[in-house]
Parts: C-alpha cells; sequence; structure tokens
C-alpha cells in the first residue's frame, strides 16, 4: 500500500513538473535567442552610426571601437563598404568580398537582415544581425556581427540543467513527505491485519493497538476489537457449554441405561422386547449426544500445533485397532502405502478421520468382502483412501452424506447418528485439506481424505 501510494503522489508530482516545466524551457529558449537578436541589432545598430561619416567620405576607419567590443563580447564584427567589400573586420584581413552573403544582401536594400545559420567555415552555428550603414536613404555600408550561438546554447542548457535539478529536488521531497504520510495511514493498517489474522487464526485474545494515525482508522480499530472481545466471549460460552454438556448429558444418560439394565431380571417375556429396545435407544442417544460433542469440540476448539504423521504407520495402527470387529463381523482390513505418506496436522486428526470412515465402512460392508485402508503420496498432497464393497451411493447421495444428521439407505434401521462425516470434513478443513465421497473401483463407496505434504504445509 506505501509503495502505490508513493506512486501516486509522485506521478501527480512528475505530472505537473512537466506541464510547468517543459513550457518555460522553451520559453527562456526562445526568449534567450529573441534577446540575443536584439541585443546584437541594438550594438550593430550603434557601430553603423559611428562608422557612419568615415564610410560617408571613404576615409579609413578606426577599429578601436570594433576591436573594443569583440574584447568585451566575443562576437565577430564585419563592416563593408556600398560594394560588400569588407573594409573593417576583428577577426580576419580586409579587402575580402561578402556581397553574396544573403545578409549583407538584405541590408543593402536597407533592411535590418537577422537570424542563425551554419558557417561551413568555422564548422559552427553564428547567429547575426546586419544594418545598413545609411543617411539621407544613401546607403554607404553594412554592419554585420556574428556571435557563436553554442554561447546562447550553453546558458540554455544551464537553465534546464537548473530546472531539471529542481525537479529531482521537489521530487525527493514529495518522496520523503509521501513516505512519511504513506506511512502514518498504512501503519494502523498493518497493525489492524496482523491482528485480525492472529484472531482468524485462533488467537482470540488479539486485539488491534491504539493507534495516532486517521481519525476514521482508529474507530475502524475500536470497532474490531469489540467483535474481538464479542467473538471471544460467544467461543467461550460455548466452550463453556460443551464442556457442562458432556458432564450434564452423559451423566443421567448413563443413569438411565443402568436402572434399564437393572430391570432385565424383574420384567417378565412381555416387557423383555420393550426393555431392549429402551436400552437399544439409550445406547443410540448416548452416541448421539456423544458426536454432538464431538464435533462441537472440533468447532470451538482452536486447531494445537501440528505435528509430521506417517499415514502409513497411522492406517496400520488403526487397521489392527479395528481388525477385531472386522473379523467378527466376517470382513478383511488391508492396509497399503505408496510415495511419501508424511502429512502436517493437529495431534490425533488423523486417528479420528480413520475411526469415523471404519465405522462408517465396517457398519455397510456386507459379510465376506474386504476394506482397503490406502495412503497416496503425491508432490504437493497426500490422499487417504478408505474403500468398501457395500452397496454405495448415487451422486446425490454423495453430495448430501457431509451433512449433519444425514443418513443413507444402506444405514437405515442401524446404529448411527449422521454425524461421522461432518465430523470428518470439520477436522480435514481445519488442517488445510479437503474430504469427499466418490464410487468405488467396482462397487460400494471411495471415502477419500486429502492432506497438503507436511512441506506445503509449513510442517
Amino acid at each position: 500500500m506505501i509503495r502505490r501510494l508513493l506512486v501516486s503522489y509522485l506521478s501527480i508530482t512528475a505530472f505537473v513538473l512537466l506541464v510547468l516545466e517543459i513550457p518555460l524551457a522553451l520559453s527562456f529558449a526562445t526568449n534567450e535567442r529573441e534577446q540575443l537578436t536584439a541585443n546584437i541589432e541594438r550594438d550593430a545598430r550603434v557601430l553603423a552610426t559611428i562608422v557612419e561619416d568615415t564610410l560617408q567620405h571613404g576615409e579609413p576607419l578606426n577599429n578601436k571601437a570594433i576591436i573594443d567590443y569583440q574584447t568585451t563580447s566575443g562576437a565577430r564584427v564585419l563592416v563593408t563598404d556600398a560594394q560588400g567589400i569588407s573594409v573593417a573586420d576583428s577577426d580576419v584581413a580586409v579587402g575580402r568580398d561578402y556581397s553574396t552573403r544573403p545578409e549583407i544582401i538584405g541590408a543593402m536594400t536597407g533592411r535590418v537582415s537577422s537570424g542563425e545559420r551554419f558557417s561551413k567555415t568555422l564548422d559552427t552555428d553564428l547567429v547575426y544581425v546586419a544594418v545598413p550603414v545609411a543617411s539621407g536613404g544613401t546607403i554607404f555600408g553594412v554592419v554585420r556581427i556574428t556571435f557563436p550561438a553554442s554561447k546562447v546554447d550553453a546558458r540554455i542548457r544551464r537553465y534546464r540543467l537548473g530546472l531539471g535539478l529542481l525537479a529531482v529536488v521537489v521530487l525527493s521531497a514529495v518522496t520523503l513527505v509521501g513516505f512519511l504520510l504513506a506511512r502514518s495511514v498504512t501503519r494502523p493498517v498493518q497493525a489492524l491485519e496482523t491482528a485480525s489474522s492472529a484472531l482468524a487464526g485462533g488467537d482470540l485474545s488479539a486485539r488491534a493497538p491504539p493507534s495516532p494515525g486517521p481519525p476514521e482508522l482508529r474507530r475502524l480499530a475500536e470497532r474490531f476489537n469489540q467483535m474481538a472481545s464479542r467473538i471471544e466471549e460467544l467461543i467461550t460460552a460455548q466452550r463453556a457449554f460443551v464442556a457442562d454438556a458432556s458432564h450434564q448429558l452423559r451423566t443421567p444418560l448413563t443413569a438411565l441405561r443402568l436402572r434399564l439394565e437393572n430391570l432385565e431380571g424383574s420384567v417378565d417375556a412381555e416387557l423383555r422386547e420393550d426393555l431392549d429396545a429402551a436400552i437399544a435407544e439409550v445406547a443410540r442417544l448416548t452416541g448421539l449426544v456423544d458426536q454432538l460433542l464431538r464435533l462441537a469440540r472440533t468447532e470451538t476448539v482452536t486447531p494445537g500445533p501440528s505435528e509430521t504423521v506417517d499415514l502409513a504407520g497411522a492406517i496400520t495402527e488403526r487397521r489392527d485397532t479395528w481388525d477385531p470387529l472386522a473379523i467378527e463381523r466376517g470382513l478383511t482390513l488391508t492396509a497399503a502405502c505408496s510415495g511419501t505418506c508424511e502429512v502436517s496436522v493437529a495431534p490425533g486428526v488423523v486417528e479420528q478421520i480413520l475411526d469415523n470412515l471404519l465405522a462408517n465402512a465396517i457398519e455397510v460392508a456386507p459379510r465376506g468382502t474386504s476394506i482397503a485402508l490406502r495412503a497416496v503420496g503425491a508432490t504437493d498432497a497426500v490422499a487417504l483412501h478408505v474403500v468398501d464393497q457395500g452397496p454405495g451411493m448415487s451422486d446425490e447421495q454423495r453430495r448430501r452424506a457431509f451433512d449433519r444428521f444425514w443418513r443413507g439407505p444402506a444405514t437405515t434401521g442401524r446404529d448411527g447418528s449422521g454425524l461421522g462425516l461432518a465430523i470428518v470434513r470439520q477436522l480435514a478443513q481445519e488442517s488445510g485439506g479437503e474430504a469427499g465421497l466418490s464410487p468405488g473401483p467396482d462397487t460400494g463407496l471411495d471415502a477419500w481424505v486429502r492432506f497438503p505434504t507436511a512441506k506445503n504445509s509449513g510442517g
């Protein structure tokens, strides 16, 4: 932001300088040349007045005034007679014919000739003025003064250099002032950005520091701090509720189940079926409460520091843990890993995800089939797959499967809360990954979770 503000300030300043200095430089160059021509013409008229009587009477010229003028001005003075033959020259010998020079021809007609031309003899540009020496309408000769254009060009260059230096000074001053101004504006914004990033990362104590910036930014920081305080209060209250509910709900459900189980020996056969159904409902309700509390914890608890987990070892360990239940259900669990399978996740995330996916797969897989646990490593991500050979799901069912409390047709009448996949997606997203469902290779379902590799996730 500081860079953009500085570019804006400098662009505006540079535009103003160009608009002002370019016309000023052009105007100065024009004025310098016009002023030089006017001065030379004035001096030429003065010299013409001095030599007028001498040329009129055909007497030899006294070159003192001409020599003195050249010495003080650096200009060359040429005086010709009425035929264009030089009778006085501050640079070369007299007697040369100048009658063919355009400025001499013009002056012989009684008008002043001035301008700038290139001199092949001197190999330079010259500013010249030629005035007629006349009296009573008779022209007795011409006085021509030439001045090197390089001298006026040097003055113009010095002036332009001065304008350039002025522009550099102005741009430097604008850069310094603009930087200080931009910094005073962006510093509170950067502090607010830092605080918001910390809050988004789970630091509920993050607040924007007080700033001497503009009133609008100070008010924005105050509103942010009020919002952060309110969020902290709400999340703290929600965490307290989860902790309280964990105790307040489980205790009466456990007591209710124990009371019902104690009645098993004192009820007759007619009521036994109803009692077993009540106990099963209490067990299902207990499982539902556990799942709800687990989901609430994943949404409210700030993830802890990440650790590097080797999925190859994780799927082998969870396979060994679930293998007895799988054998009891007539299922076979297999585990395999290809590529580098290290990911960076919060502690316990991989185990929770595998437990939920395995519980779902074991619930729907037919006896005599297998459930495959696979980890496939790639350059930027590692995919974890749990593939069963159950009835599978349609496209619409796979889209709805991660909704809370949604249960597929294959799980109707079975235990389950419909929260397992919602928990899986929540845990995956907290680790920077994603979760989804795809059709199995032949039949069944491929439940997958993709994690960034440990290197890409900063682990």
